[in-house]
């Protein structure tokens, strides 16, 4: 017998129900990725900060790279939340602690202090890692699980990038 509403209704499953595809609601899915957007958003303005306090132009370079890397990231995203069906999301400042830490950063830019640019970016990166752990950690539909992993991939190998940079620069300054 067929469903009255086959065909009708989008085939989405609630979180955590056992259903033929295993993957989150819509909503759910849209709200992980409308957070990624939000993390890529502040990390490109974060980035972009950073490029212009920084003196260097190996950092400068890095850092503009890592703004356009996130700005590419969020049109990625925003395009899935599209096909969702859900409106994406166009701000950045997901949380006061992620925007405290790239706000930070202004302060470490008016100093001019390259180390602390690099904290500062670090502890931004810190915040994007763990975001994007927690959203590969819930049932994506593969293809958006596609890209949600590459793109933690990249974000894993900037915060370790700029990690070591920012040990480079620390050990800089000391003396044994």
């Amino acid at each position: 017998m067929i469903n009255d509403n086959e065909g009708t209704q989008p085939s989405t499953n609630t979180f955590g129900s056992a259903g033929e595809s295993g993957t989150d609601s819509n909503s759910d899915v849209i709200s992980t990725l409308n957070g990624l957007i939000e993390i890529c958003k502040d990390g490109q303005e974060g980035f972009k900060t950073a490029a212009e306090g920084v003196e260097r132009s190996e950092l400068k370079s890095k850092f503009y790279e890592y703004s356009q890397q996130r700005a590419q990231f969020t049109g990625e995203l925003q395009g899935l939340v599209r096909e969702q069906g859900g409106d994406p999301e166009t701000t950045g400042n997901i949380t006061a602690t992620l925007h405290r830490a790239w706000i930070d950063i202004k302060s470490a830019v008016t100093g001019k202090d390259e180390g602390a640019i690099l904290n500062e970016c670090e502890r931004g990166e810190d915040y994007a890692k763990s975001a994007y752990k927690k959203a590969l950690e819930t049932n994506l539909p593969s293809n958006v699980s596609e890209v949600v992993q590459r793109q933690s991939a990249a974000v894993l190998e900037a915060h370790n990038t700029v990690k070591a940079m920012r040990n480079t620069e620390a050990g800089k300054g000391a003396t044994s």
